[in-house]
């Protein structure tokens, strides 16, 4: 499917027609391009029943979760739809109920951090690991939260939308029900767990203290919008347990990012700096793991070199996978990643100094014609 940018007139394949702007005319973009795209934001959240962006009411309750900082006004939500003020006190997301689901998956399992876990591949054996290589016969307890600090317009999970602001919650008691004696780790994912932290992190460490003589990873995929109190807390889970913490970085650009999320990058880069500052107390297996979605048309090789030059001066150890993209949510126009810009976006990320790199989700990859 072909469409057109608004602003220069090209037509291509790789043109979402949400968006009706190419990625060179997002990174040029003046004050009347970025309203365009606010609008598609505001738009796009509406039938979800969702603020069109983070309240800011004078006399409202400041959420302190994540970057937005909601001012949320008596009997309304916050931007994630899970944080309310009823009757001037902040509910939702605490440890007595989250908008959350969950279910096992048989490891190894499909994880960001599968090639390079402890999990998937021995690392830590045998404190944090049960086998020398990938682990069988044991599970990972997937938490999925039903809320989330951005608005991707390709969310792959995007169906938590119908839902968030009406699902039956459940307590972090009921969800340390769910370890087992097969359980090896917890990943709290989403959405984001970021607006529901206060419910991750009482289960967690509830789940650990109860499971203390055995091995029970706790990982996290994030945004990494959360303040950063709590991203100390979810590291410090981390490192105790053998576990990691996985930023996804969308884009480095700002325009870019804001283009395809509705939201500012700074805290996350700010959080992932902080977050590398850990790797020393426990460099295996590694504490701290990077993913890019390789949105065609949007995210090239001169996206994610810039992605991967700020990770290598961090560490150039930080794993980083790159992970091939198939339409999903409002962005369902567009194609697969091909091979040539996963191979592309590979070589950039090698070439910024990066030693861990890998290319995920290869099945979906289209040859170019």
């Amino acid at each position: 499917m072909m469409a057109t940018c608004r602003t220069c007139g090209r037509l291509s394949e790789e043109t979402a027609e949400i968006l009706s702007l190419c990625r060179t005319c997002i990174r040029e973009a003046d004050e009347q391009t970025l309203a365009w795209l606010r609008a598609i934001h505001a738009r796009s959240r509406q039938e979800f029943g969702l603020p069109a962006a983070p309240p800011s009411v004078a006399d409202g309750i400041e959420c302190p979760l994540c970057r937005n900082r909601c001012r949320i006004p008596l009997g309304g939500r916050g931007y994630c739809g899970v944080r309310r003020n009823e009757g001037g006190n902040l509910e939702g997301g605490s440890s007595s109920g989250a908008a959350v689901s969950w279910h096992h998956d048989p490891l190894p399992t499909n994880c960001v951090a599968d090639w390079v876990c402890a999990g998937g591949t021995g690392a830590g054996y045998p404190q944090w690991a049960h086998e020398r290589g990938a682990e069988h016969g044991y599970v990972n307890l997937a938490v999925f939260y039903q809320a989330c600090t951005f608005n991707c317009l390709f969310c792959q999970n995007w169906h938590y939308r119908e839902h968030s602001t009406t699902s039956k919650t459940r307590t972090a008691a009921e969800l340390v029900e769910a370890v087992t004696a097969q359980t090896a780790c917890i990943c709290f994912f989403g959405g984001d767990p970021t607006c529901q932290l206060p419910h991750a992190l009482a289960a967690a460490r509830m789940a650990r203290k109860k499971n203390r003589q055995k091995i029970l990873r706790i990982c996290w995929e994030t945004n990494g919008t959360m303040d950063p109190s709590l991203l100390d807390a979810m590291m410090a889970l981390s490192l105790e347990s053998g576990g990691c913490v996985k930023f996804d970085l969308k884009a480095l650009g700002a325009k870019v990012h804001y283009a395809l999320t509705g939201a500012d990058n700074a805290r996350t880069l700010e959080n992932f700096v902080a977050a590398a500052m850990y790797i020393p107390k426990r460099p295996q297996p590694p504490p701290l793991v990077a993913s890019t979605l390789l949105v065609p048309g949007y995210i090239d090789a001169k996206e994610v070199k810039a992605i991967a030059s700020f990770i290598a001066r961090l560490d150039p150890n930080i794993p980083y996978a790159l992970l091939a993209f198939h339409g999903d949510f409002l962005m369902t126009d567009l194609p697969p990643t091909s091979c040539e810009q996963a191979e592309e976006c590979l070589e950039a990320a090698e070439a910024a100094g990066l030693k861990r790199v890998r290319l995920g989700n290869v099945h979906i990859l289209r040859q170019e014609k």
